[in-house]
């Protein structure tokens, strides 16, 4: 293995290795309902007459006082359904989900994912305060005269309203949609917004979304809030016992909350409309995040929620740059794995099962590399034909850097080599090996898809047992693909630095780069181990259809 492949394999490996750390940068976190921080950061001056900050009060500052308590009403709770989901929707909080689950998605223990658990509860919340500035309870005092099961196969509409005052009503409209994942929500305030402090109400989403998937550690990587304001998408990611809030003053796109494979998004039909967004979390056993949009109350708010799966399409369809939260990478990168992401999906619609669609897409991969391939094994080749008469320039000007440098130069003008060829055409390469990377660790197509025999989740290390205890970098299952995938990388490696010819410091980096790979890929997904199993198989076949006579170019 020359020096070029060896530096190669090199910035393969940085690349794999910091990969996790850009994932958590432009990834997500945060635990049970927590007080936002109380120390506001304002991007802009806050709109005239309009005192967001009071208005941002988490779940435990708002005082359960008698005196600012409305009169109880029986909890009523509806079912709804259609062919993506099944929710149970209660009166309490004027229509705040109790259940939201899933018809196609699983967890770990064969169960319908379902979004809402006992630390979001307070869902769709409206928050606001009388004209002395206090806290008013809105949580038990909605009425709901509609049917309590409804099957969506036409938008489908319940109304829930409560009387802060005499005369004095706010209605809350959920509108639900046959075949989506979108309700549309209206926030009526006319009637009562002269009874309301500041002339502005908070619609929000408390308590975030629990973990969906058996690796909460890796889920929880994902975790974040987001605002979109102007084109600009600003986030929080919180660290372990902290808790951070901030409010952004003015228009805003949408707001959310996401997951590894999930999100919950408020997107305001007039962007303009919207008084502040605040977004925040803490983390105490876990991450949790807030989302919040401020409102005028003199004047009706009209808003969707999307609570779903990040499949791409859909997110893409509701418009408003929502896309942004996904995670495709930076420039170039983004680019490539959206087509990366679109080529699986057109293959999923001919191909069932995600595991031979990634062996098509392999050799479609190797196909459209072969040149850039061919390149470095004639590169490499050319350099090692080479080897000699560098051995001998090195002799002869041993004491002399500047005139060896000069000779060797003259050596490759003249033998027509290019020194970096052999790793320039890898380098080439990478930011497709990179839009893999993020596509098949991160899109929810491959969640929980199997493939044959021990592969059960393409989108998860195919574990065949657990250790009793952990490895460092290696984790504590063991896999079989990681260990295929080293076996053809290193028969690669051998084929590509001459076998038993190699140098003692070449062997020695071989294993090293060998046995790190082995522990670092065995914490990654099966589908994608699969595919660079498959594809260092095609390689070792493709240098042994190449004469030799054919590679090397003097």
């Amino acid at each position: 293995m020359d020096r070029n492949t060896l530096l190669a394999f090199f910035l393969i490996a940085i690349i794999l290795i910091f990969t996790p750390k850009f994932m958590e940068m432009v990834a997500p976190v945060s635990p049970p309902p927590t007080e936002l921080n109380e120390d506001i950061v304002e991007t802009e001056p806050p709109q005239p007459g309009v005192n967001t900050a009071a208005l941002n009060d988490s779940p435990q500052k708002i005082p359960k006082l008698e005196a600012l308590s409305l009169p109880l009403v029986k909890e009523q709770l509806i079912t709804l359904e259609n062919n993506l989901y099944e929710a149970v929707v209660s009166s309490r909080g004027g229509g705040s989900f109790v259940s939201f689950s899933f018809k196609n998605y699983f967890d770990h223990d064969s169960q319908r994912v379902n979004l809402i658990n006992g630390l979001n509860k307070e869902n769709l919340a409206i928050r606001l305060k009388n004209l002395d500035g206090e806290n008013v309870n809105l949580s038990d005092n909605w009425s709901y005269g509609g049917l309590r099961f409804i099957f969506i196969d036409r938008d489908e509409t319940l109304v829930f309203s409560t009387e802060i005052s005499p005369g004095k009503t706010i209605t809350k409209t959920l509108t639900f949609h046959p075949d989506s994942y979108i309700i549309d929500v209206v926030v009526n305030t006319e009637e009562a917004s002269n009874q309301i402090f500041s002339g502005a109400y908070t619609l929000g989403w408390y308590g975030g979304l629990p973990t969906t998937e058996k690796n909460t550690k890796d889920d929880l990587v994902y975790f974040k809030s987001y605002v979109f304001q102007g084109g600009e998408l600003e986030d929080i990611k919180i660290k372990k016992g902290d808790t951070e809030s901030i409010t952004f003053n003015g228009a805003t796109d949408w707001v959310a909350i996401r997951t590894k494979y999930f999100i919950a998004s408020l997107i305001p039909e007039n962007s303009n409309q919207v008084a502040s967004a605040s977004i925040g979390g803490s983390y105490n056993d876990r991450e949790i995040y807030d989302m919040v949009l401020s409102f005028p109350a003199a004047s009706t708010s009209y808003s969707s929620l999307y609570l779903g799966p990040l499949e791409y399409d859909r997110i893409k369809n509701v418009g408003r740059d929502l896309d942004r939260v996904m995670n495709f990478g930076i420039w170039p990168v983004i680019h490539i794995s959206k087509i990366v992401l679109w080529t699986l999906k057109k293959l999923h619609e001919v191909i069932p099962n995600y595991g031979y669609i990634l062996i098509v897409f392999a050799f479609v991969v190797k196909l459209l590399v072969y040149p850039l391939t061919k390149k470095s094994y004639q590169s490499t080749a050319a350099m090692q034909r080479l080897q000699p008469e560098i051995t001998a320039l090195k002799e002869k000007y041993k004491n002399n850097a500047k005139k060896l440098n000069e000779a060797t130069m003259k050596l490759y003008k003249e033998k027509g080599v290019n020194p970096l060829g052999g790793c320039l055409p890898i380098l080439l390469q990478m930011p497709l090996l990179f839009a893999l990377f993020i596509v098949f660790r991160t899109t929810i197509e491959l969640r929980a898809e199997p493939f044959i025999f021990w592969i059960k989740d393409l989108s998860a290390p195919d574990a065949v047992f657990t250790l009793p205890f952990s490895i460092p970098i290696y984790g504590a299952h063991v896999a079989i693909l990681p260990i295929l995938m080293v076996v053809s990388m290193f028969i690669q490696q051998r084929m590509m630095g001459g076998g038993a010819a190699q140098q003692p410091q070449q062997k020695t980096m071989q294993y090293f780069m060998t046995g790190f790979f082995f522990l670092m890929f065995n914490t990654f997904p099966s589908g994608l181990n699969l595919y660079y199993t498959l594809f260092n198989v095609l390689t070792i076949a493709q240098q042994k259809l190449i004469p030799p006579a054919e590679t090397i170019t003097t």
